[in-house]
């Protein structure tokens, strides 16, 4: 029987959208150290340097995920994409009776809008032997009805959008990475007492007793990249949270 090393990713061109911080930079962290070369695209110029330092190099792009223009014009400079990584999306959080669905629907624009805009354009960069790999969220299996009913759906339509594009895009391999609660910058819009709470009280109901971290995802998201037979799947890094 044949040997198959996964995870290796020598020589592999991989684009991170959201790749500046949290999962992308964790993502991308993760590719460097398998052999790849990363492009960091993020709508920050200053973070992006950063992060590029702090991987030990990248090239990096400036784009709004959910400008289509910008997304475009980035991938109008590569020659070629091995792999699409895209962790890019916000936490626009709100009860729909007390909120604006303009700024709730963001969420959809950000999180589905947003990586059919990055996949078509990097698809004729793409090999046969390319993937991509999309951020879902525990949301999916478990909203907790405080708010998050429009990232819940965005989340759910992410997956449904993986699984089919696994078909339509063949040989082209599509997963998704669903993780849980993750201390990434991500939850800073809750102010540093209420992430703490949050945090704290996830903490105490999760199977392993913790929340996690990026580079856990960081290190699912390459494994996705590198396995070969790995397709229309989702990936659910979350600590046993859909179990509780």
């Amino acid at each position: 029987m044949d040997t198959v090393m996964q995870g290796t990713l020598e020589g592999a061109q991989v684009v991170i959208v959201g790749g500046s911080s949290g999962l992308g930079l964790a993502a991308a962290a993760a590719a460097k150290a398998r052999g790849a070369e990363v492009t960091l695209v993020g709508r920050t110029p200053a973070k992006l340097d950063v992060a590029a330092t702090r991987i030990g190099g990248a090239r990096t792009a400036v784009a709004d995920i959910a400008d289509r223009n910008s997304v475009e014009a980035v991938f109008g400079n590569l020659a070629r994409v091995d792999h699409l990584v895209i962790t890019a999306g916000g936490l626009q959080l709100g009860r729909l009776a007390e909120s604006d669905p303009d700024w709730l629907l963001e969420e959809v624009q950000q999180r589905i809008a947003g990586p059919l805009y990055a996949i078509k354009a990097a698809l004729p960069l793409m090999p046969p032997t390319g993937s991509i790999v999309l951020t879902g969220g525990q949301f999916s299996d478990r909203p907790p009805g405080n708010g998050e009913s429009v990232i819940a759906a965005a989340v759910r339509g992410v997956e449904a959008l993986a699984r089919s594009l696994a078909l339509e895009l063949r040989p082209i391999r599509v997963n998704v990475i669903a993780p849980g609660l993750i201390d990434t910058p991500l939850f800073d819009v809750f102010g540093p007492e209420g992430r703490a709470s949050v945090f704290r009280e996830t903490a105490q109901k999760l199977p392993v007793g913790r929340t996690g971290r990026p580079e856990e995802v960081g290190e699912g998201i390459a494994f996705l990249l590198g396995n070969g037979y790995m397709n229309g799947e989702v990936l659910h890094i979350d600590g046993g949270g859909r179990l509780v």
